[in-house]
Formats: C-alpha cells, sequence, structure tokens
C-alpha cells in the first residue's frame, strides 16, 4: 500500500485520489500545467496559475539542461526558487526528446548521444545524468530516462527497446536514492515515476507493466502514446495497460490530450495527465468551450459584445469580450494570446475539478457523456 498515495473513491475503473508530495497534496485525476522551459507559454506568470487553479506545472529536464542550464537553476535554489512557485512540479526525464529529435540522436546501452538543437553541440543522456539533472531541478516528482519507440516501429525493435528502459529504470531508481541521500541535494524527498512503453503491443505492453509495477517505485506512466496511432489504438493500449499497473499508485498518461481523450483515460483508470494543446492552441485563437471549439480569428467574433464563454469565471471572460480579444489578436498584441492560454488552461482546470467531483457523486459516467455531448465542434 502506498503511504503517499490515497483511492478515495472508485467508479467502475475511474479512480479518485490523493497524492502526497513535499510540495503540496494533489487531488487527482490531475491535469499538470506545461511549462516546457520553467515557464507557460502566452506571458502566464506562476501567480496567474494560482489564480485559474493549477495544481502542478510540468517542466522539461533536456530544455532547462540545454537552457539555462540545470546547474544554474540548482545555484538559484531549484525550479521552485526559480520560476516562484510552492506548489509539485514534475519534471519530464528528456527521453522523449530521443523520439522528437530522431535525427540528431544515437541511442547506445550507456544513454543517448544528442546535437543540442539550439546550437549544435554535442550532448550525453543516460539515466545517471537524467536523474542529476532532474535532482538539480529539485523537482518533486521525476521521471525515468526511458525510449519513446515510434508506434510504426517493428515488433523486434520495440522488444528491444522496452528491455532497455527496464535496465535504464533500475539505474535511474539506484542514482535517485543516492542523490536523494546527499547533503547538498535541494529535495532530498524527490519522487520516481517509472514509464511504461511497448508502442501499440499490447503483450509488450502488459509485460513491462509487471515488471516495473514490481520496483515500487512512487508512480507510473504510460508513455509512447499520441505519437500517430489512432485514439481507438490509443484507448485499446491504456485498457489493457492499466490493470496491470499498481491501483494504489498514481497512473499518468504521457502527452494527452484533448478533453475527450482525458475523459476516456479516466473512465480507464488513469489519474494524471499533460499536454501542450490547451496552450498551443490558445495562441493560435482556438478556444475551448462547453460547446466545442471556437476560433477566435473568425470575422462572426468582431463585433461580439459576449466572453469566450458565458459564465466562465476565467480572468479572461470576466473581464473581456470576444470582440475586444479578437482584435488583440489580429492586432498581434500579447495579451491577446496572453488572455486565450488563460481561458483554455482554466477550462481544463475546471475540467479536472469537474471530473473529480462527479466521481466523488458516483456520477461520472453521466457527466463525461454529458461533457463529450455538449462539446460538439462550434466552428
Amino acid at each position: 500500500m502506498s503511504k503517499d498515495y490515497t483511492l478515495l473513491k472508485t467508479e467502475a475503473n475511474a479512480k479518485r485520489g490523493e497524492f502526497r508530495t513535499v510540495h503540496g497534496t494533489i487531488q487527482t485525476p490531475v491535469f499538470m500545467n506545461v511549462g516546457t522551459a520553467a515557464a507557460i507559454k502566452g506571458a502566464v506568470s506562476s501567480m496567474d496559475l494560482k489564480e485559474i487553479g493549477t495544481q502542478v506545472e510540468l517542466s522539461n529536464t533536456y530544455h532547462l539542461h540545454v537552457r539555462p542550464g540545470d546547474k544554474i537553476v540548482k545555484e538559484m535554489g531549484g525550479l521552485h526558487k526559480f520560476m516562484n512557485w510552492d506548489r509539485p512540479i514534475l519534471t519530464d526525464s528528456g527521453g522523449f526528446q530521443v523520439f522528437s529529435l530522431a535525427s540528431l540522436r544515437k541511442i547506445k546501452e550507456e544513454g543517448v548521444y544528442f546535437n543540442s538543437h539550439i546550437d549544435g553541440r554535442k550532448i550525453f543522456m543516460g539515466p545517471e545524468e537524467s536523474m542529476q539533472i532532474q535532482s538539480n531541478l529539485a523537482s518533486t516528482i521525476a521521471m525515468a530516462f526511458d525510449e519513446c519507440p515510434s508506434s510504426t516501429a517493428d515488433r523486434t525493435y520495440v522488444q528491444n527497446s522496452v528491455e532497455r528502459t527496464t535496465r535504464w529504470l533500475v539505474r535511474c531508481k539506484k542514482e535517485m536514492d543516492r542523490l536523494n541521500g546527499l547533503e547538498d541535494t535541494i529535495n532530498k524527498n524527490q519522487m520516481l515515476f517509472g514509464i511504461n512503453q511497448g508502442a501499440v503491443y499490447e503483450d509488450i505492453r502488459k509485460e513491462h507493466a509487471k515488471i516495473i509495477s514490481d520496483m515500487d517505485l512512487d508512480g507510473y506512466a504510460i508513455g509512447g502514446l499520441a505519437v500517430g496511432e489512432s485514439h481507438a489504438e490509443m484507448y485499446r493500449i491504456i485498457e489493457e495497460t492499466v490493470p496491470y499497473l499498481p491501483k494504489d499508485k498514481p497512473t499518468y498518461l504521457m502527452g494527452v490530450g484533448t478533453p475527450e481523450n482525458i475523459l476516456e483515460a479516466v473512465e480507464r483508470g488513469v489519474d494524471f495527465f499533460d499536454c501542450v494543446y490547451p496552450t498551443r492552441n490558445g495562441r493560435h485563437a482556438h478556444l475551448y468551450t462547453n460547446k466545442g471549439k471556437i476560433n477566435l480569428k473568425n470575422k462572426r467574433f468582431e463585433t461580439d459584445s459576449e466572453p469566450i464563454e458565458p459564465g466562465c469565471n476565467c480572468p479572461a471572460c470576466k473581464n473581456y469580450s470576444r470582440g475586444y480579444i479578437r482584435h488583440l489578436l489580429k492586432a498581434n498584441e500579447m495579451l491577446g494570446m496572453r488572455l486565450c492560454v488563460l481561458h483554455n488552461l482554466y477550462f481544463y482546470n475546471t475540467m479536472m475539478t469537474e471530473i473529480r467531483d462527479a466521481i466523488d457523486a458516483g456520477n461520472f459516467a453521466n457527466y463525461k457523456k454529458q461533457k463529450i455531448d455538449g462539446m460538439k465542434e462550434e466552428g
């Protein structure tokens, strides 16, 4: 039984929990707001994040290692002090960059040789280096270093990749235990989540889930989805994999997704999420509402005095009209982008509160149906 995670309620496979960390208790299911380089893209501050109900901020190990450098962040007192955020932070291990920067890398047993996407300099990152960087950043939760194989990779490649990811996980755990015991480590209570891989091969996924579950980590992620496979395939893999991960630990679906993706995954037992969609879409004027997505650059909003979504309590909707925000976007004023990102993140964070309330009330199945039916594309 996990001392950090309490399963408060279930409805079928949906989980409602609490995850205790050194930086505060996380109510799950939770959506982590993505601030890759220790900032949410769109001029959103850590004070804004509190106002819109953010529980967890997510930053990226690789990007912070490249710039400004994890040793500089450590010198500044760690990520929490650096960005003035006193709630939990999860750091992605850099493993996904192995996949997304495929043309620039070479994978070996000891780790991965990169060329920096910024200045081309050579970088080596293995399990120990990833843990050291994340320890310097002093995040609440560190992710294990893994390889994310392509969803179209052949079975033999995926099998070999997953076996190496398991060996890397053993090294990550050993190194994190060592780092947490050092005198100059900022966060000596840093947690470690392992990552399940296996592309779209459910038998490889299940076997890997069983192996890593035995390692008694603080939480478990499902990686390597939403990278090209269909939604139906993604849901099938989640459904097949989750039962083999510990129910009394957090289950994190990495990089997913749309509001509908999240609702479907909660129904299948997932309780941690992150995705760049709300911020990226917001910066391009694509806004989430309970009646579907709208594109605020459409001419029909030019003289619209309504808020983005009537009844929404986000900073944008409480203070400004669609017409004004559209004007800001068309004039390339940064405020327009900022207001749109704030609205989208508020929408996601509020949806997670609604999900938790629905599971608490034993009403999640009805809530999910109504939410998805309501979000018909508005255009």
